[in-house]
């Protein structure tokens, strides 16, 4: 293990075949995430959040850039060495139900992994393994042998986390973990994963729609746009200095639950979205933007430092910090 970051992306791109031309889903991305730590990804529904989880996990291949695990190149790893690795990384599904084989009993869909990896000697060895990890997550072992439809969404979304640690993986990507979820389970399960991180040491990526949830467990948050990293910084810089127009106006749609906070000031984006497909240059937020100026559709946007941690892609900051383009700064 490195003292370095356990993941990290350099320019990454996912491009899909739409016809003729290609959509953008994921388009020059560089994060990096060390270990033990959370990276929140936010942004609204189709910016390319499910995308890059799944690319980084090599469910998805990449169309170029690189994906580092633990320090080592494994943008180009055959199936069998790939199959390695993933078993150190992992992933929980947004949708509890769906996620989960309706034929399958709890403990045989927590012990699918580890018999399928052959990680204990027996299955008998793998079920008893099982129930532990429904005792580590919470999950009644009465439970052990209902089947999903018999659960709630808080009870499947549990399993959902227990057979992600079933193989002991030190990196989970969360792809909307508690968005099909009540908000009262929501809570139970965002505690949960904080506690596991801290007993287990577990590294997260942690995709997301809503600002508060993110706010509440991530050491660093990346807003994403039409495929773009546009804002990265720490929570707390990130609340209370957001930079990007984008970050702006995902901020001031935050519901309030404070009645004399109701005449607060709402962000309205007005203007069409850009097309993913074959994107001109510049600032894809540029038609929505109430800064736009020429030189947001010229040419692409450098990435600027504008605080220290603080990055963001917005023409206003160029010339401000430190610059580079998007999507190629050394590697750490």
């Amino acid at each position: 293990m490195g003292d370095g970051p356990l993941v990290q992306t350099v320019g990454l791109k996912k491009y899909f075949k739409t016809g003729r031309e290609l959509l953008h889903a994921v388009d020059d991305i560089n994060l990096s995430i060390a270990p033990g730590k959370t990276l929140g990804v936010v942004g609204e529904s189709g910016c390319g959040k499910s995308t890059l989880g799944r690319t980084i996990l090599r469910l998805i291949e990449p169309t170029s850039g690189q994906i580092y695990f633990d320090g080592e190149d494994i943008t180009g790893f055959r199936k069998d060495r790939i199959k390695k690795i993933r078993s150190n990384m992992q992933i929980i599904f947004q949708d509890p139900y769906s996620s989960l084989n309706p034929r399958m009993s709890v403990v045989e869909i927590i012990a699918e992994y580890m018999i399928v990896n052959k990680t204990w000697p027996s299955k008998a060895q793998a079920w008893a393994q099982a129930a532990k990890l429904m005792d580590l997550v919470g999950l009644a072992r009465r439970c052990a042998n209902m089947y999903p439809h018999e659960l709630d969404g808080g009870r499947r979304q549990r399993i959902g986390v227990a057979r992600a640690l079933s193989l002991n993986p030190r990196f989970i990507v969360c792809d909307e973990p508690v968005s099909a979820l009540d908000v009262s389970i929501q809570a139970q399960i965002l505690n949960l994963l904080m506690d596991l991180q801290e007993e287990m040491g577990l590294t997260y990526l942690f995709i997301t729609h809503d600002l508060s949830v993110v706010r509440h467990i991530s050491d660093e948050i990346m807003v994403m746009y039409l495929g773009q990293c546009v804002e990265r910084s720490n929570p707390d810089a990130l609340f209370e200095r957001p930079l990007h127009p984008y970050t702006r106006a995902l901020l001031s749609a935050i519901p309030e639950p404070d009645i004399g906070m109701r005449d607060k000031a709402i962000e309205v984006l007005k203007g069409e979205v850009t097309s993913p497909i074959s994107p001109p240059p510049g600032c894809r937020f540029a038609p929505r933007c109430g800064q736009a100026r020429e030189r947001c559709v010229a040419s692409d946007i450098l990435t600027v430092e504008a605080d220290p941690g603080h990055h963001v892609a917005c023409a206003v900051f160029e010339g401000a910090g430190r610059a580079g383009r998007q999507g190629h700064p050394q590697r750490e």
